[in-house]
């Protein structure tokens, strides 16, 4: 494929499909930092925001791709990133310039097998997952994980930089940046799970969590996931910065990557299931920190409300 000289940031044009509660903080980052921005998504409360970030909204996702020079998704799944690349036809109406740059947790499989179809089309890819959630999208401090050639690395960049602090190039082939969001899910789900644990424990045997947490946080058994999330477990309703369903959906990622790999992860197979248990009592879409909800669930605790 040609090389193509990368314009100024001032002047790079993106497209960006997806402001959901973090996109949206992605989608503001890039307008502050001088890129022009155009934007869509299902929602149409989203336009109201876009706009007031300085950004310009658009009528289907075409049109979003017709005329940027990155087309950015930050999407839920791969079926979503699939529907709109080549369903809806964003892929045929972007310059032939242009860079697709796909931001949702995904399979690696799958993502190679759509970097296939981009690079068939000759437009550039890249794998570039994210770590770091709202408040991480919120304060451009995202890790994101970026995998494509060096080449294209280096024209995207200075796009990745403006909404993440913690950009790597972790590889030179599509999959690879997925792969390690994985294993990035892996962990966190594993966390997340063992601290809904201890802390159902803990309230099984008395100890108001609220102390136990505070003494958890600053001890070796401390863990980001635990510090974030531990209290919202012990609230009856906390704000949804993540879904209980988020973590079914990449545990099983999770799951699939160690079949492909051959590679055992009993540990992940058990933290899903916490979740699904939550999920399947009908409350897929609550905060995820209500993983704790599952351990109450065996132990008869009917606690989580404000003592």
């Amino acid at each position: 494929m040609q090389q193509q000289s990368s314009p100024t940031s001032a002047t790079k044009r993106i497209g960006f499909i997806g402001l959901g509660s973090m996109g949206s903080q992605m989608a503001r980052n890039l307008c502050a930092r001088g890129f022009r921005v155009k934007g869509f998504d299902v929602r149409a409360d989203a336009r109201a925001v876009l706009e007031e970030n300085g950004g310009t909204w658009a009528g289907s996702v075409r049109d979003v791709a017709s005329d940027c020079d990155f087309l950015l998704l930050m999407v839920v799944n791969v079926v979503q990133a699939e529907q709109i690349l080549f369903q809806s036809g964003a892929l045929d109406a972007l310059p032939a310039t242009a860079t697709v740059v796909l931001m949702a947790t995904c399979p690696a499989a799958e993502v190679e097998r759509i970097a296939t179809q981009v690079a068939a089309k000759g437009r550039r890819f890249v794998d570039a997952p994210v770590s770091g959630g709202v408040a991480g999208a919120a304060s451009a401090g995202l890790t994101i994980m970026a995998a494509c050639d060096a080449d294209t690395f280096g024209l995207a960049r200075s796009v990745l930089e403006a909404m993440g602090d913690k950009v790597h190039h972790v590889g030179e082939r599509a999959g690879q940046g997925a792969l390690v969001k994985t294993i990035n899910q892996l962990l966190c789900g594993v966390h997340l799970a063992a601290a809904g644990e201890a802390v159902a424990l803990g309230a099984k045997a008395g100890i108001d969590p609220r102390i136990l947490i505070d003494i958890l946080s600053q001890s070796s058994a401390s863990s980001w996931m635990l510090r974030d999330r531990g209290a919202r477990m012990v609230a009856s309703e906390p704000k949804v910065t993540s879904a209980i369903d988020i973590f079914v959906k990449d545990l099983g990622i999770v799951l699939d990557a160690g079949l492909r790999l051959r590679a055992p992860t009993p540990l992940a197979s058990v933290a899903q299931q916490m979740f699904l248990a939550v999920s399947g009592q009908g409350s897929g879409q609550i905060d995820d920190s209500q993983v704790v909800r599952a351990y109450r669930a065996m132990t008869a605790e009917s606690g989580g409300s404000e003592p």
